[in-house]
């Protein structure tokens, strides 16, 4: 069983940075697909980041040349590093693992992710 862990949310202003960091236990991830997805209430998580095993990273169209999504395989763990961050990009964000080698061209897409960390939340003020 993996158990993810995220870390590193918090309140900046709009035009700041956060790095977020997503840590897994119990299984290592390195060859698979891991994911960052956000959430605010009412509407339905989005996928925000998705990186291969081999480092090949997609992103959101909403979030491309602002946010850096890595991985650290010999540290078991997953980075969003978020920078201009906009009043929009507030959430809750959380990381997910998908137990395949690519993420393929649904990366986006929480229902063939299969393990879930518990959330940080992100506020960005104006």
């Amino acid at each position: 069983q993996v158990q993810l862990v995220e870390s590193g949310g918090g309140s900046v202003q709009a035009g700041g940075s956060l790095r977020l960091s997503c840590a897994a236990y119990g299984y290592t991830v390195s060859s698979f697909c891991m994911g960052w997805f956000r959430q605010v209430p009412g509407k339905e998580r989005e996928g925000v980041a998705a990186t291969n095993s081999d480092g090949y990273t997609r992103y959101a169209d909403s979030v491309k040349g602002r946010f850096t999504a890595s991985r650290d395989n010999d540290k078991n763990t997953l980075y969003l590093q978020m920078n201009s961050l906009k009043p929009e990009d507030s959430a809750m964000y959380y990381c997910a693992v998908r137990p395949t080698y690519w993420c393929s061209d649904n990366w986006y897409s929480k229902q063939w992710y299969s393990y879930w960390g518990q959330g940080t939340q992100v506020t960005v003020s104006s």
